[in-house]
């Protein structure tokens, strides 16, 4: 049997880091929406030992080192049925859209369907969070509150259909672990989490968006992006910044937004414009 999920990219409309856990972990503060830029990820068991991945991207790893392959090894624990996992990758790496999360939570959906039907989400998000620190939101998907290292996670209302994102992925790839280090060697200047937070649990996206912010953009120099964002702003969009630790660039559009100006202010950061998505109540979604 083989089974095909979409696995949908993941936009952080705020991102503070709050402190630093035990086992040098950062504590998170995010909230978190699902956007229609999907990978096609299908699974299906063969006859043969291992696990075999294949991907439309040559440059995508396609052994351990794949998060897909990680996921397929945490939900077993032990031993592993043959499987061949294909990834058709349309969501950029290194872009902080959550990627190669995206795909484990996929994996993810499609092993329960296919062995543990009966497993419940709770289970299947706990053992992504053995993957990695995004894929439970990206097995919950739509809109929610982020805290603990990303995995704590309160569902919120997603965001109404009249919002869009405009987003682009500038050629620059960041890594990870060097931007968390560049956030430990500054001293953050704190967005309002707290009123932040208090307008998303209520569900007023207009009251909470001049207040989102990014702090990674305070310790990572993506070149053009105050300039992008004033240009947006101009056109309309009621907020721009960088999702993740980036490169991504999106900026949120509603019905009084000049969308073409928004794309040019953004086309100034170079790189790939990967469209206007709209948000998506789910994480992953059968095909």
């Amino acid at each position: 049997m083989r089974i095909a999920y979409k696995a949908y990219a993941k936009l952080n409309l705020h991102l503070d880091i709050t402190g630093i856990l035990p086992g040098g972990y950062h504590s998170v503060a995010m909230l978190m929406q699902s956007a229609d830029l999907a990978d096609v990820v299908t699974v299906e068991p063969t006859r043969f030992s291992g696990v075999y991945i294949r991907c439309n991207l040559p440059y995508i790893p396609r052994d351990r080192r794949n998060i897909a392959w990680k996921a397929a090894a945490a939900f077993f624990e032990e031993e592993m049925p043959g499987l061949k996992i294909t990834l058709e990758k349309h969501i950029p790496s290194g872009a902080g859209m959550a990627g190669g999360s995206a795909d484990a939570a996929a994996v993810l959906a499609a092993l329960r369907e296919l062995y543990a039907p009966e497993m419940p989400d709770e289970e299947l998000r706990d053992i992504g969070m053995r993957v990695g620190a995004d894929v439970p939101f990206c097995l919950q998907g739509g809109c929610c509150w982020a805290e603990g290292v990303g995995e704590q996670l309160t569902p919120l209302q997603s965001m109404p259909p009249k919002y869009q994102f405009a987003v682009t992925k500038p050629d620059i790839h960041i890594n990870t672990a060097n931007a968390y280090a560049n956030i430990d060697a500054i001293e953050l200047m704190r967005p309002d989490t707290k009123r932040v937070r208090s307008l998303a649990l209520r569900g007023d996206f207009e009251g909470l968006f001049p207040l989102c912010a990014n702090v990674f953009e305070q310790a990572i120099e993506l070149p053009g992006l105050t300039h992008a964002k004033k240009a947006c702003g101009k056109a309309g969009a009621l907020l721009t910044q960088m999702t993740g630790s980036g490169s991504a660039v999106f900026a949120v559009c509603d019905n009084n937004a000049d969308i073409q100006q928004v794309q040019q202010g953004l086309l100034a950061l170079g790189g790939d414009f990967l469209g206007i998505l709209k948000p998506v109540p789910r994480g992953v979604e059968r095909c």
